[in-house]
């Protein structure tokens, strides 16, 4: 396997950008590929067989593709899907929830908030992979359904969005929680409205724990890219290419409309 082998992203829309745009900006000299799965959005609402079957069809893909590594800048698909399918392949696959657990349980919090889809908390992903490095910690974990489409659409500030936004945050702030997880990638790009409610440093994005972490594996892996040159972006999507272009702005510029792909 090259070093200039490309790294491959998915999620469900544009969420995971929020990972993969922390990841360009750390290692720029890096190849990239990320795919929005638009045709199965929203990953929350799906049955683990679900999204274990669309994980497998786009690592499948990302094989056929020559990828070095695989990056699941999702949280949903970590919680339901990487444990099913991690030894089914020859590359690395880095799962966000499995990543940053170990770093944030580290912190020494002693009562931890999560805010992620209903898969997610119905999995206890979060809870359990905290727990197992630092068991002295509480952690409740919240579903909040409508917030991926929330920000999928880009209707985060309509007056239904704002009220649906601040009557979970309500009953979380019952738990009286140190700090709060955004556990979806889509979820950060609620912190404007969030911290309307509550102060902004109570909340944790996850990506940029999860970056560095990609970024220290690899180079102890012998993955990192030794070019001097900006590496090459593409993009591809299952659904929806004019939608997820514009929705990207908010993440990332895309110079041209994503490749329409079929799994």
């Amino acid at each position: 396997m090259m070093d200039n082998s490309a790294v491959g992203f998915f999620d469900s829309g544009v969420g995971g950008l929020s990972v993969y745009s922390r990841f360009r900006a750390l290692l720029p000299n890096e190849n990239t590929c990320y795919l929005g799965d638009l045709k199965n959005m929203p990953y929350g609402s799906k049955t683990p067989e679900e999204l274990v079957g669309f994980a497998r069809k786009i690592l499948d893909y990302y094989k056929k593709l020559g990828v070095k590594a695989v990056v699941i800048a999702c949280n949903t698909s970590s919680a339901i899907a990487y444990d099913k399918i991690k030894n089914d392949y020859d590359f690395k696959i880095y799962p966000i929830i499995q990543s940053v657990a170990k770093a944030i349980s580290a912190c020494g919090y002693k009562r931890v908030g999560v805010f992620a889809t209903p898969a997610t908390v119905s999995s206890g992903a979060y809870k359990r992979e905290i727990v197992k490095y630092s068991n002295h910690v509480e952690v409740l974990e919240q579903a909040c359904p409508n917030w991926t489409c929330i920000v999928e659409s880009g209707n985060i500030e309509t007056e239904d969005s704002v009220a649906d936004v601040e009557s979970h945050l309500g009953e979380m702030m019952k738990f009286k929680p140190e700090k709060i997880i955004l556990g979806c990638t889509h979820y950060p790009y609620l912190i404007p409205v969030l911290s309307r409610f509550a102060p902004e440093n109570l909340f944790i994005d996850p990506a940029l724990i999860f970056v560095n972490y990609i970024k220290s594996d690899m180079s102890a892996c012998g993955l990192l890219n030794t070019s001097t040159q900006k590496g090459y972006e593409k993009f591809y999507v299952t659904a929806k290419p004019d939608e997820f272009k514009s929705n990207a702005k908010r993440f990332c510029e895309l110079k041209e409309l994503p490749s329409l792909i079929e799994l």
